[in-house]
């Protein structure tokens, strides 16, 4: 592609990044589906992935909240994305990624297929006109497991939020303080509240335009072939590349921008 069309290209896709929070900074959450290690381990494989893929466009990482698996891998974490349309980049991933290779925690060499889901929210600095009432959560607090500073499991700093009318639960054990911890909690359960009234809005947007019905955020969206051949497939798009190395060192922006194209944002 020449550079002028690669400028094109990218203007392009700029004036699809018009949505109320695309400008926002990100907030991401991956779980390791069903599996055991093997589950763990391929979250910890994508966010390897997303880790490479913000490197690569200068958005910077924060780990507020992790749980390392049994064995190895990683069961779930939590961080932030800090950079320019950083949530209107990364809202495309949202969604089941499923893993098929050959298993290296298997004596037998034998194929597993894995899951992992990836929640990604706008970070939202200002709070919206959303009504959290005290008595609509349920606070926890716990001693942070995570490697870090002199709090690290001396004192109950870490916290749990849940919000009993939509069963939200969010947390963050990585600041200094309970009340730092706390303040960050409840500025993740504001942007997921949000994120969940975006969703919303995108359902009602599909019942409206026929052609983006099967563009669904919280279905199975991609998968990642290891074996008998290499291909890495988003469901939604249909876009593909056999250089799932490359893929995994995080060159995902052509899914991201196909994505964005075919739904219309």
């Amino acid at each position: 592609m020449h550079l002028s069309e690669d400028k094109v290209e990218k203007a392009k896709i700029q004036t699809l990044l018009s949505g109320k929070y695309d400008s926002f900074d990100a907030i991401v959450t991956l779980h390791a589906g069903a599996g055991g290690t093997e589950a763990c381990d391929w979250t910890d494989m994508l966010y390897r992935m997303y880790k490479m893929y913000c490197d690569k466009n200068g958005f910077k990482i924060k780990v507020l909240d992790a749980l390392d698996g049994d064995g190895a891998g990683i069961k779930s974490i939590t961080f932030e994305v800090d950079g320019e349309n950083a949530y209107g980049f990364l809202k495309c991933e949202k969604g089941v990624h499923r893993l098929v290779r050959i298993s290296p925690f298997d004596a037998n060499a034998r194929r597993h297929t894995s899951f992992a889901s990836v929640e990604v929210m706008p970070k939202i600095e200002e709070k919206p006109d959303i009504e959290i009432r005290p008595e609509d959560l349920k606070v926890d607090t716990y001693r942070s497991s995570g490697a870090g500073g002199q709090h690290v499991n001396k004192t109950e700093s870490a916290i749990r939020i849940t919000h009993i009318p939509t069963g939200i639960v969010v947390a963050c054990q990585n600041e200094r303080s309970q009340v730092q911890n706390r303040e960050m909690a409840m500025q993740m359960l504001y942007s997921k509240l949000v994120e969940l009234e975006e969703e919303k809005e995108m359902q009602e947007m599909a019942k409206v335009r026929g052609e983006i019905k099967k563009i669904e955020w919280g279905s199975q969206i991609r998968s990642y072939v290891f074996c008998p051949y290499t291909l890495v497939k988003d469901h939604r798009t249909g876009y593909e590349d056999s250089n799932i190395a490359s893929v995994m060192d995080g060159n995902i922006q052509g899914f991201i921008n196909e994505y964005l194209k075919k739904a219309g944002f």
